[in-house]
């Protein structure tokens, strides 16, 4: 197992739900061995972390910890003029046939069609779509057929499809563009971790953001103390984020 898949086992393991039934195969061992009271400490622990997790208002808070940091790369980005508009992977999943005979979106499509409306815009005149996969089709392929689909000219898109993660979309990426003006496309969430990585990179590189995930103002007070699913999924994906940009420092195989 590599260092990349290891931590985003690591990862999954350390968050509701696999942290929950972690917690409660440690806890049901301890009790075997007659150690009541750490294991109820142990399990304690881990239903705690899934109900603080899913609570509006820390799902709210984590995700602001990124996106206020991507509002501010975001407004310092000029508005034009580009060589290159760059949508790293993750906002489509490539076709698997026979069960899967076409792409299909994903959360974070939105990416792929923030580069179709910003290519309309004039900002840049080419596009390139950075993901590989275990499949016959690529990220970048399905990616491509999407804007197609929307109108951009097959000509305009080029294909980046053999890294798996974003330190390979920006490693690849420069091989590509060297010193050209990029226009960076990714998920609010994940431009802090996008923009560390490109400027380690040396690329010459603004961030142009979509996929953002705005606090639900209309919530009652009432649904602040109600645990959701929503939530739950929201604080993972900040927290997902937040321990990469802490603890991952395989970034720094990116410097010149």
């Amino acid at each position: 197992m590599n260092m990349f898949y290891f931590l985003k086992l690591l990862a999954q393991m350390a968050l509701p739900p696999a942290s929950l039934a972690l917690g409660m195969l440690i806890a049901g061992v301890l009790l075997l061995f007659g150690l009541r009271r750490l294991a109820g400490v142990v399990a304690a622990l881990a239903v705690a972390e899934l109900l603080v997790l899913a609570l509006p208002p820390v799902s709210d808070r984590l995700m602001a910890s990124l996106q206020d940091q991507t509002l501010v790369h975001a407004k310092a980005a000029p508005a034009c003029c580009y060589d290159v508009i760059v949508v790293l992977g993750g906002g489509i999943a490539p076709a698997q046939p026979p069960l899967v005979p076409d792409p299909h979106l994903t959360d974070s499509a939105d990416r792929i069609w923030h580069a179709a409306r910003l290519y309309r815009r004039g900002v840049a005149p080419r596009i390139i779509v950075s993901g590989g996969g275990n499949t016959e089709m690529s990220e970048a392929e399905a990616m491509r057929l999407f804007l197609t689909d929307l109108g951009i000219p097959l000509e305009a898109v080029t294909l980046e499809g053999a890294s798996f993660n974003t330190i390979e979309n920006i490693r690849q990426v420069r091989e590509m563009v060297k010193g050209a003006r990029i226009a960076l496309i990714t998920s609010a969430s994940h431009m802090p971790r996008a923009m560390r990585l490109a400027r380690i990179a040396g690329l010459n590189v603004a961030s142009f953001p979509t996929d953002w995930a705005p606090p639900d103002d209309a919530r009652f007070w009432w649904q602040n103390w109600v645990p959701s699913l929503t939530a739950l999924s929201v604080s993972s994906v900040a927290l997902v984020e937040i321990m990469a940009n802490t603890f991952d420092r395989r970034g720094d195989s990116l410097k010149l």
